[in-house]
C-alpha cells in the first residue's frame, strides 16, 4: 500500500481529505475509508479512549494523569482550576448530606409526635354542637 504510506507521511488531513473525496466520488467509497481508517487506527483520537486527550474520570474527579500540554502556565491553572472544581463538588455533596439528614430529621420527629399523640389517646376538647 504506498498510497497509504503517503499518505501517513502527509498525515490525518490527507486522510480526512481523501475520505471526504470518497464521499463525494461515491459514498460507499468514503464509507470504507472511514472503515479502514477506525480499523487500523490511523486516527489516533480512537485508540485512547472516548475524547482522546488522555483525560480519564477517576473516583476524585478528573484527571490528566500527570499529562502536560507543554505550557506550565497552563498546566498550573488546570490543575488549580480543577483543584477548586473538585472542592466545589465535594462542599456540595456534603451539603446534600445535611440537606438530606435534615429532611430525615424533620420526618422522623413528624412521626414521633404523631405516635404520641395517638399513645395519649383522642383530644378531649369541647364537643361539637348540633346545630340546628
Amino acid at each position: 500500500m504506498e498510497l497509504a504510506a503517503r499518505l501517513d507521511e502527509i498525515g490525518k488531513p490527507a486522510w480526512i481529505g481523501l475520505m471526504i473525496l470518497g464521499f463525494a466520488v461515491f459514498w460507499p467509497v468514503g464509507l470504507a475509508i472511514l472503515a479502514y481508517l477506525i480499523w487500523s487506527g490511523r486516527m489516533g483520537c480512537w485508540k485512547r479512549g472516548r475524547w482522546g486527550n488522555g483525560w480519564r474520570h477517576s473516583a476524585h474527579g478528573w484527571s490528566s494523569h500527570g499529562r502536560s500540554s507543554g505550557n506550565r502556565a497552563f498546566d498550573e491553572y488546570r490543575e488549580q482550576t480543577l483543584r477548586r472544581l473538585e472542592d466545589e463538588q465535594r462542599e456540595f455533596r456534603e451539603f446534600l448530606d445535611r440537606l438530606r439528614f435534615a429532611r430525615d430529621k424533620a420526618e422522623f420527629d413528624e412521626f414521633l409526635a404523631e405516635r404520641r399523640r395517638r399513645s395519649e389517646g383522642p383530644e378531649s376538647g369541647p364537643e361539637p354542637q348540633p346545630q340546628g
